[in-house]
């Protein structure tokens, strides 16, 4: 695990591509929140509410260190099937969740006074990465999607779900020098 400034959830590097990494993921807890709107919108709405969790807004008005990273993903509403039509799914909100300090369990968490947060313990898993720079805008997060996704499809590594954008940097860091990623949950063996 490379050394990181602040703190993100453990993980191992089990296998590299071309510009991807698949990391084995440990358990981890986090906050998070569903909300509405467009992609490009739901960090932001989605970010008050849990950086007010975090910043005492919880029963107890215990604080935490904020942490990396800053995920979302999208919630896909099933469709009513009607002949001859498949079901399909679209995006119905976004889940956006705040990493929670190592220490904090999901038992150990303070109650959110706001019941749109909830705390929930992410399992361990299997996941593919393409990491990559800039401001978030829907051109630069599909080219790296479709990178990610072809890499898989030569490696031939089956994804599942849907895909989760992870940030990791304030707003006010540089375009140039922010990190971000996309996440594609494996669902073989690497």
């Amino acid at each position: 695990m490379p050394s990181r400034a602040i703190e993100e959830p453990d993980y191992r590097v089990v296998r590299e591509l071309a510009g991807i990494e698949v990391r084995q993921y440990g358990a981890y807890t986090v906050a998070e929140v569903v909300v509405e709107g467009s992609a490009a919108d739901a960090g932001n709405q989605a970010f008050r509410i849990l950086a007010g969790y975090i910043f005492g807004k919880n029963k107890g008005e215990m604080r935490f260190a904020m942490t990396a990273p800053v995920t979302q993903a999208a919630v896909p509403k099933k469709l009513e099937m009607t002949a001859p039509v498949t079901p399909t799914a679209v995006a119905s909100g976004f889940l956006v969740q705040f990493v929670l300090p190592r220490d904090v369990t999901v038992a150990s968490a303070p109650e959110p006074l706001d019941a749109r947060v909830h705390i929930r313990e992410v399992p361990p898993s299997l996941v593919a990465v393409i990491r990559y720079s800039g401001f978030w805008s829907g051109s630069n997060y599909n080219e790296h999607l479709a990178k990610l996704k072809e890499g898989l499809r030569s490696a031939d590594l089956p994804w599942t779900g849907e895909p989760v954008y992870s940030r990791y940097d304030a707003p006010f860091t540089p375009w140039f020098m922010r990190r971000n990623e996309i996440w594609l949950h494996l669902s073989g063996r690497p």
